[in-house]
């Protein structure tokens, strides 16, 4: 087939839809692995910045875009009816939930309709957005034959679910392996051929619902083990027990635990999502996840557990939370990235505001507080660590422990310091009150 002997050639062009936290990093997998990538998206700020040789986001830089784009190998576009023109098609937009935390699929969708209008023979499209199993199938696949075109014949589908870990150096989209499926064995092929020239592994599986459900089982695992370990937070910081001490201990062990933290909440843009996607599959099928509904309700409950820690706290100080000072550190999800979706810290901030607090915040990595969906915050932006502005606060809230942040400069300018991550421990606190979270 034409597809196959480009992809064996490394002469097909790669079009990736959606040029975001995921779908940048694989171009530069793609890019690296010697094929000519077009970069879709709908957003025109984004690819204006890609065109004027910038960078969006914080771990790839500027000189690498301007450098691609210079070389012609990365062209980036908000022209839709172009998408005749990639050989292979990679679907990266946002599934994100309804209000209802019902799947919502209207990119995945819109997306699919957009490629079928301009659909050819021979062209590969693959779906690397997290979903429910049975969305490549049943959903995508109806759309793209509407068109005439028949899926397995004259063009191919297939999923790989994206395993993009923002800001860690040591695993890059090119460094994972990449689970494929197809929906039939050509499919499945010439997928797996693509990205074996862009990735370290693939690994084949037997069908796309097989991909999908592969995802959602390793979001699925990491949001009830972190859910545990939050409610033994709670349990353990009324038993006067440091959880974090505990965990350390409990590692030692050598086989049968894997260590999982506790936080303010859940962040990103899968574990807090994902789980939930199964739910509503089994609701279809008339069965119920209690292990996976107990385990979000206990994670969504985090930052309210925060607050009533952080009005205690300074309540022993003598002070209500109307009208104290309260410095939120961390903005982003995790540690030393710019990417602030589903950041518990966004809830933490409007749980304060709504009880008056005087709020302020710092992140190196986001300047300025971003707009986002499902919260309601004032419009901030991030306020530089003065020694002066420490001790004006009448409490620092710790949500993401950056490395940028100096813990000793910060733990001897302030009077009372909320950890929600541990981040103070072992660090000198004889002038500031520190209280775990």
């Amino acid at each position: 087939m034409d597809v196959e002997r480009k992809i064996a050639e490394q002469s097909a062009v790669v079009g990736i839809i959606g040029l975001g936290y995921v779908g940048l990093p694989l171009a530069r997998a793609f890019i690296k692995g010697g094929y000519r990538v077009m970069g879709f998206d709908v957003d025109h700020t984004k690819v204006d910045k890609l065109l004027a040789g910038e960078s969006y986001i914080g771990h790839l830089s500027a000189g690498w875009v301007s450098g691609c784009i210079a070389e012609e190998r990365f062209e980036p576009t908000t022209d839709m009816d172009r998408l005749h023109e990639p050989d292979a098609i990679l679907i990266c937009v946002p599934t994100p939930l309804t209000a209802s935390r019902d799947p919502d699929l209207s990119y995945v969708e819109a997306t699919t309709r957009a490629i079928a209008k301009r659909l050819r023979c021979g062209q590969l499209v693959v779906l690397e957005s997290t979903t429910y199993p049975g969305t490549t199938r049943d959903v995508m696949r109806p759309i793209l034959e509407s068109t005439g075109l028949t899926c397995g014949r004259d063009f191919f589908l297939a999923y790989s679910p994206e395993r993009e870990d923002p800001g860690n150096p040591d695993y890059t989209a090119e460094g994972i392996p990449k689970v494929v499926g197809g929906c039939d064995p050509t499919s499945s092929r010439i997928a797996a051929n693509l990205y074996a020239h862009a990735v370290c592994q693939v690994v084949p599986v037997s069908s796309c619902a097989v991909a999908e459900a592969c995802k959602i089982l390793e979001n699925t695992y990491r949001a009830v083990n972190i859910a545990l370990v939050n409610e033994l937070k709670k349990i353990f910081a009324r038993l006067e027990i440091d959880v974090w001490e505990v965990i350390s201990a409990a590692k030692t062990k050598p086989f049968g635990f894997q260590a999982f933290y506790p936080g303010p909440g859940l962040g990103g843009h899968c574990i807090p999502i994902d789980p939930f996607y199964l739910s509503w599959m089994a609701r279809k099928h008339g069965m119920t996840t209690r292990f996976i509904e107990l385990a979000g309700e206990v994670n969504a409950c985090m930052p309210e557990y925060v607050v009533e820690r952080v009005a205690h706290a300074l309540n022993d100080a003598s002070k209500p939370v109307r009208g104290s000072r309260i410095c939120l550190l961390g903005i982003a999800y995790k540690p030393d990235i710019d990417d602030p979706r589903e950041s518990p810290s966004f809830r933490l901030l409007e749980l304060l505001e709504e009880m008056g607090a005087l709020l302020s915040y710092n992140d190196p990595h986001v300047p300025r507080l971003p707009r986002m969906r499902a919260f309601r915050v004032s419009e901030l932006a991030s306020t530089p660590l003065s020694a002066e502005h420490l001790a004006a606060q009448d409490c620092v809230l710790l949500a993401t422990d950056h490395s940028a942040y100096d813990w000793d400069f910060i733990l001897a300018h302030c009077d009372l310091v909320v950890d929600t991550r541990n981040a103070t421990a072992g660090h000198d606190s004889r002038r500031a009150a520190v209280v775990k979270a």
